[in-house]
């Protein structure tokens, strides 16, 4: 892959990583209610389970959605209701977790399991291997791009973390906090509309 080539897939991969979506939300709740240290495990899982999605996608798991479309829409509907189930749970929470208190963060495993079901996931897969790899080298090109976005996708997520971590003390209020996980929970039920349509 060209040197230009692969920039141009960073900034892809940035890009795409950075917009708003299931993770980056519940990453902006995560570090509101329970802080940057205690959110890196979800972090980290959604790095590990997306580059994993994406070399399956790549190897050939994406042209088995094409052969049987309604598996595609067996997994829309899943990711729907798990997202609709994680929405409910933040718009529930009304404590910031301090130390092991309270509720806790999503797992590592978690986090990359939620991949698999995650609709914004499969699309930005779906399109990182039909515009980044070539036929004339198929498996370099399949471990190129999830090379690149394991090292931007960490970066990228951090920063809704780390921008839910600076709200904590802001949102200590029991009040706002309760009206930002309502908000937050709603904001994640609506990323469920574009996969539905």
């Amino acid at each position: 892959m060209p040197i230009d080539t692969f920039i141009a897939l960073l900034i892809f991969a940035f890009v795409a990583s950075a917009t708003p979506g299931p993770n980056n939300v519940m990453l902006l709740a995560s570090g509101v209610n329970f802080g940057f240290r205690r959110t890196i495990p979800h972090m980290l899982g959604i790095a590990m389970g997306f580059a994993a999605l994406l070399l399956s996608v790549g190897f050939g798991l994406g042209a088995l959605l094409v052969i049987y479309p309604d598996l595609y829409v067996v997994l829309k509907f899943l990711g729907g209701a798990y997202l609709l189930h994680l929405a409910w749970r933040i718009a529930m929470t009304r404590v910031v977790a301090s130390g092991n208190a309270g509720k806790t963060p999503m797992t590592l495993w978690a986090a990359a399991a939620f991949q698999w079901v995650n609709p914004k996931a499969w699309m930005m897969a779906v399109t990182a291997m039909s515009l980044y790899t070539s036929p004339e080298m198929p498996y370099v090109s399949v471990v190129l791009v999830a090379l690149a976005f394991v090292l931007v996708n960490f970066p990228s997520v951090s920063i809704w973390a780390g921008c839910g971590t600076a709200l904590r003390s802001f949102l200590a209020d029991p009040e706002k906090l309760k009206w930002f996980n309502i908000t937050m929970g709603a904001v994640l039920a609506l990323t469920t509309i574009p996969m539905v349509l």
